[in-house]
């Protein structure tokens, strides 16, 4: 009788991203965004929560974060055990929570780490403390393989203007700067298309255009996006092409998408 090994079949097969971010109770967003797209595109997700926030799909009512040293101990717990292939970084809410993730990633400078760089929510809301912001760019960034701010996060993290191309490269350029690659989201930016920008660590850049999807907003998208790249990253796949292929998952999940609560659409791969 043949036995089959289910363990060591999984252990070869997935591979394993630790989501640090917030918890959003529509699901549409954060943590649980993380945890569908990861699963969706074959990963296996581990989930540090960062902060409990009370939100729908049109507005951020309240957060509440969790201690730096209770996410630290999250994180540690995981990467001690299971480990990670990669590691995907959301609302860290504020700066103790920034200097406690930044000395756990220290301790593992061989897995390549992503950053959505959550500041506020779409409708409304900080995300992320003032003191965080200037400890996200010189304590974390140093330690992060690629960011993916959108233009109004971009602009607040470099203070240089991101309304046009020209500009959104100049703003990737300035975060570079820190050690990582960067991908400046286009979305927030007018024109039928949207143009995405990609400097990676070598300083090579790529540009990523799509079709605007009109007539709705929608919930999650950096989330997601950063998600899939990190499973893409785990793999070892190059930069370049793990953004094109999340790219595309994203549309997907935005061509896909459904009205189910009275703001924002929530993504459905």
């Amino acid at each position: 009788m043949v036995t089959t090994n289910w363990a060591e079949i999984a252990q070869e097969s997935y591979k394993k991203v630790l989501i640090v971010a917030g918890s959003d109770p529509i699901a549409g967003a954060g943590v649980q965004a993380d945890l569908k797209t990861v699963t969706a595109l074959g990963g296996y997700a581990m989930t540090v929560i960062t902060a409990v926030t009370v939100q729908d799909t049109s507005k951020v009512y309240d957060v509440k974060p969790m201690s730096g040293e209770l996410v630290a101990q999250q994180m540690a717990a995981c990467l001690a055990d299971v480990g990670a292939d990669a590691i995907k970084l959301g609302m860290l809410a504020t700066s103790q929570i920034v200097e406690a993730v930044a000395t756990q990633l220290a301790a593992y400078p061989d897995i390549p780490v992503i950053a959505d760089p959550v500041l506020a929510g779409t409708g409304g809301g900080e995300l992320l403390d003032g003191l965080g912001r200037e400890k996200f760019i010189d304590l974390l960034l140093p330690h992060i393989d690629l960011i993916t701010p959108n233009a109004p996060e971009a602009e607040a993290l470099t203070r240089l203007s991101v309304k046009n191309f020209q500009e959104q490269e100049q703003a990737a350029k300035k975060l570079a700067q820190h050690g990582c690659g960067v991908l400046l989201t286009g979305g927030h930016l007018p024109g039928e298309e949207i143009v995405d920008i990609l400097l990676d660590k070598e300083g090579n850049l790529f540009k990523f255009t799509s079709q605007r999807l009109t007539g709705a907003t929608f919930h999650g998208t950096g989330c997601t996006l950063a998600s899939a790249i990190a499973v893409a990253m785990a793999r070892g796949v190059p930069v370049n092409e793990g953004v094109e292929s999340a790219i595309a998952y994203l549309h997907r999940a935005m061509a896909g998408s459904l009205a189910l609560g009275k703001g924002q659409r929530l993504l459905q791969a």
